[in-house]
């Protein structure tokens, strides 16, 4: 008899998180690379929320299990497996293929969560180079919001020229990525700039190792202020930007000569117009980047320093079973829209009838 489990499906574009929905599947199948792992954490992000919504700009195949970011333990492997063996805690890579090196556009096609099934469910079954080994100080939990946040932060800082001690990073707000880009920054003995508008943020900033916070409402020229704050006002080595046309003109004013601004997101505003030019960046002398993610040779170079510098991730208090993942969808909107802290998790419970686990988050 097939195995059963349960999983969510993205139905289609057109009905919101209406057309998000938990079925009965069978058990995925094994084969001689792959690696079947029963899922114990998985996390949302941003692109989770709008890929229902129709406005997720790379490819998509519909429909399709929603979750890009998971962590669990290896429970069968294919025959070909040589990286993994039962009973292995492993966490899930974003781009599939995307091995090392630069990303190309062919690597877009094997994204989970998008083109391919993703986490919110039981059970899945991963081409084993589509697999790390988890941090071995990490639960799952924490593992499971490695893949995008923490890989996207680390490529920022890592992936075109590597940050140096002694060097300047600024983060913007208290997202995912801004957060996980302050604790590596940290570890590697950088000055780290952060901004934000609620003075209690800026506490948990300072909590987690920020030399600098700029309250950006109290001082919306909050670039000058930040290259007043570096040595000598040459400016930041490296920019987490997440706010897009609505906090890149500031980044332009603090970054320095040859530094990198990383562009993540677009929180502050996607509206192109009174964007800064791209010849701005000829005007600064900079580098603006696009980041997509990264690599395993990157993800295996972050979970290295994660376990190095007993790294722990800093995750949302709040904490979902699997049937309730829609629940973490709309919480995750509700706190997104508060540009609150980025990381909602989803988790399955072990009950007698469904394979499951149950850990505390803290």
């Amino acid at each position: 008899m097939t195995l059963q489990q349960k999983q969510w499906i993205v139905l289609n574009k057109e009905n919101n998180f209406d057309g998000v929905v938990c079925v009965d599947a069978p058990v995925p199948v094994v084969g001689d690379s792959e690696v079947l792992v029963k899922i114990c954490a998985a996390s949302l992000n941003y692109r989770d929320l709008v890929i229902p919504k129709g406005r997720y700009p790379l490819a998509l195949k519909l429909p399709v299990v929603p979750g890009s970011d998971g962590a669990g333990e290896v429970v069968e492997v294919g025959s070909k497996v040589t990286q993994f063996k039962k009973g292995d805690h492993v966490t899930t890579l974003f781009n599939q293929h995307h091995q090392y090196g630069p990303v190309n556009i062919h690597d877009t096609g094997y994204t989970l969560g998008g083109a391919i099934d993703g986490t919110l469910r039981e059970y899945g079954v991963f081409d084993q180079n589509g697999l790390v080994k988890s941090p071995r100080n990490l639960t799952h939990i924490e593992s499971s919001i490695l893949t995008c946040a923490g890989l996207t932060s680390w490529n920022a800082l890592y992936g075109l020229r590597p940050l140096l001690p002694g060097q300047t990073v600024l983060v913007q707000g208290t997202g995912g990525v801004s957060i996980f880009a302050l604790q590596f920054a940290k570890a590697a003995g950088a000055t780290v700039i952060a901004t934000t508008s609620s003075p209690k943020k800026a506490e948990k900033l300072k909590s987690l190792g920020a030399d600098h916070v700029i309250n950006y409402k109290i001082s919306p020229n909050w670039g000058d202020i930040a290259r007043g704050l570096t040595p000598d006002n040459v400016g930041v080595d490296y920019i987490i930007e997440v706010g897009g046309a609505g906090t890149l003109s500031e980044s332009l004013k603090c970054i320095r000569f040859e530094g990198i601004i990383s562009i993540i997101g677009f929180l502050g505003s996607a509206d192109p117009r009174g964007q800064p030019c791209v010849l701005e960046a000829l005007h600064k002398i900079c580098i603006i980047r696009g980041v997509l993610v990264g690599s395993k040779a990157l993800m295996q170079d972050m979970i290295r320093a994660i376990e190095s510098n007993d790294i722990h991730p800093v995750v949302d208090s709040v904490v979902f079973t699997l049937d309730k993942a829609k629940d973490a969808y709309k919480h995750m909107v509700r706190f997104s829209l508060l540009q609150n802290w980025a990381f909602m998790v989803t988790e399955r419970l072990m009950n007698s009838g469904r394979r499951s686990i149950s850990e505390k988050s803290r």
